[in-house]
């Protein structure tokens, strides 16, 4: 073990080869962050070598408590880390809590250094926010998207697991993390301590990055018709514009009337409501995540006017675009 001292488990008791840092702000979701960080300690097991160690920091010296309420002690605040090899950052519930003007700053100069920029689920937005994703292309969490690309429409963001460019990487979060860490420790050490890990975590294999982060349509609803999943498929991608009954019959080439019986038979609901329901679920994130207008949100999502767009959204949520929106508002302040 090259004169280091290694606890059993994979805890390293020495100086590390790779120092890897994790920002956990508050609100941070616990799974991708485990997900994360347990391959760094099942590489040091299996390698018998202190290969990585981790620290933690916060967005002040005290405990980041997480989304579901469990804190996790840090070593500090980020700006007191010092001599990473990679830092990972964490984003919290809310996107539009990641200001932390104190952070940026430090975040910039660990870049010039040549620290390697991770992040997984939202702290894509902290990255940004830095202006330290600039000709690179990243991801994060599906339902983020949407918001991500109004507040930063120059920057190139992909929906797949994760993305691996130069000095950045990102990932969706979720078990996605795993997929994405199991990637660098392949890329670190190569393939055969890559894949011991991965079987530790019950994966049967490493995804790549160009996998899509959610089910497609079959397994989502159960539905095999491939009519009726490329209609599904077609509504998905034209929300702001959307197709009639119609043209979607004629582009998965059946007829109105077999389209309409698929949908009462597999969703017990016709191709039109289903639809109007989807557009409604995008605009409630758009609501969510952007500064977007009522007017603006209902064009984006396929309404012609802010009147009927309100008018469904009420009838869907119990709400008002506006209220939702002013609800939204007063949780991100508790």
């Amino acid at each position: 073990m090259n004169g280091m001292q290694l606890h059993s488990y994979g805890v390293p008791t020495g100086p590390a080869q790779k120092r890897i840092g994790f920002f956990l702000p508050h609100t941070f979701a616990i799974m991708p962050f485990v997900a994360a960080l347990e391959p760094l300690r099942a590489a040091n097991r299996y390698s018998g070598e202190n290969l990585y160690s981790w620290h933690l920091y916060g967005e002040t010296d005290a405990a980041a408590v997480c989304n579901n309420g469990i804190e996790i002690q840090v070593e500090g605040a980020l700006e007191s880390a010092r001599d990473l090899t990679r830092i990972l950052l964490a984003g919290p519930h809310d996107p539009h809590r990641i200001l932390l003007k104190d952070t940026i700053p430090y975040l910039k100069r660990l870049a010039q250094e040549g620290t390697f920029l991770g992040a997984f689920d939202t702290g894509c937005f902290l990255l940004a926010r830095a202006n330290l994703i600039k000709n690179s292309k990243c991801t994060l969490h599906w339902e983020n998207i949407p918001g991500f690309r109004e507040e930063f429409p120059n920057i190139e963001v992909s929906a797949e697991l994760y993305e691996i460019d130069g000095n950045l990487f990102t990932c969706a979060g979720g078990a996605a993390s795993l997929d994405m860490m199991l990637t660098i420790i392949q890329e670190d050490h190569g393939n055969e301590l890559a894949r011991r890990v991965a079987e530790l975590f019950v994966q049967t294999s490493i995804r790549t990055g160009n996998e899509p982060q959610r089910m497609n349509v079959q397994h989502r609803h159960g539905i095999y018709h491939k009519g009726m999943v490329d209609a599904i498929e077609l509504m998905e991608a034209n929300i702001e514009q959307p197709l009639t009954t119609q043209e979607l019959a004629d582009c998965v080439k059946i007829s109105k009337r077999q389209l309409e019986r698929l949908f009462r038979a597999h969703l017990q609901t016709t191709p039109t409501h289903y639809y109007q329901t989807l557009r409604l679920k995008e605009s409630k994130r758009l609501l969510e995540q952007t500064t977007l207008s009522i007017v603006e949100v209902a064009v984006a999502c396929g309404f012609l006017s802010a009147g009927h767009f309100s008018k469904r959204f009420r009838l869907q949520y119990g709400a008002t675009p506006r209220e939702a929106r002013e609800i939204y508002a007063k949780a991100r302040t508790n």
